[in-house]
């Protein structure tokens, strides 16, 4: 039997407008949010963050669709835990959990193989 290879996974994620319309604090909430999403991703089970890519500076203001503002390469166990991660934009509270993080930014998952070049 073979084994289990993982997903190799790119979630693309997009700010929206809402973060470039939040005053500063709300900014800093938002940043703080992020990054708890980003080492929730880190710490799923049998994920394995590969790299990232920020096209913050030469993209300016939001992205609803491609292209994206950053990116994230994980290898991840399996489909379900691709949900997961992206799960976490819609539940990680923002500040005093009024907003999830979703309302400002988007993921979207990109699931396929590492490519392997025949010699």
């Amino acid at each position: 039997m073979s084994e289990k290879k993982p997903l190799r996974t790119m979630f693309c994620f997009g700010i929206s407008q809402n973060f470039f319309d939040a005053d500063t604090e709300e900014a800093k909430q938002v940043w703080r949010a992020f990054s708890e999403m980003w080492n929730g991703i880190a710490a799923i089970p049998g994920a394995a963050m590969l790299a990232n890519l920020d096209d913050d500076q030469t993209m300016v203001g939001p992205s609803e669709s491609w292209p994206w503002t950053t990116y994230l390469m994980a290898d991840m166990p399996d489909y379900e835990a691709v949900v997961a991660a992206c799960n976490l934009v819609r539940t990680t509270p923002v500040g005093d959990g009024t907003h999830k993080l979703w309302k400002y930014c988007r993921v979207q998952a990109r699931i396929g193989r590492a490519l392997v070049v025949p010699a």
